[in-house]
């Protein structure tokens, strides 16, 4: 079964840090594009980073530029997202995607997607 499984949200006060994780499961993402998305209440889904495993490639929102790390592990079949300096504005359900044969060369879109995770919440207090 393909299945992406993320883990490592929580609650944190501004200016904290997490790290997010997203393991592949079923399948071997080197031809995939993985991407984290973001979405908070009332709003629409929004890429934050991407990564192209097989050549490190990667895109990085504005919004989080800076503050926001993307990279991943082959060997253990995870792409990870370092949070640093989190502002209230991060608080949203957070989301990894897989997109196979994708390209991280701007912000994707999520019908690009093919497999999502279940999603992990990130809660950022003032």
């Amino acid at each position: 079964e393909v299945q992406l499984v993320e883990s490592g949200g929580g609650w944190v006060q501004a200016g904290g840090s997490l790290r997010l994780n997203c393991t592949a499961s079923g399948f071997a993402f080197e031809e995939d594009a993985i991407g984290w998305f973001r979405q908070a209440p009332g709003k629409e889904r929004e890429e934050v980073s991407c990564i192209e495993p097989s050549d490190g490639s990667t895109y990085v929102a504005d919004s989080v530029k800076g503050r926001f790390t993307i990279s991943t592990d082959a060997a253990k079949n995870t792409v990870y997202l370092q949070m640093n300096d989190l502002k209230p504005e991060d608080t949203g359900v957070y989301y990894c995607a897989s997109d196979f044969l994708g390209v991280c060369d701007s912000e994707g879109q999520a019908d690009d997607y093919d497999t999502w995770g279940q999603g992990t919440q990130v809660t950022v207090s003032p």
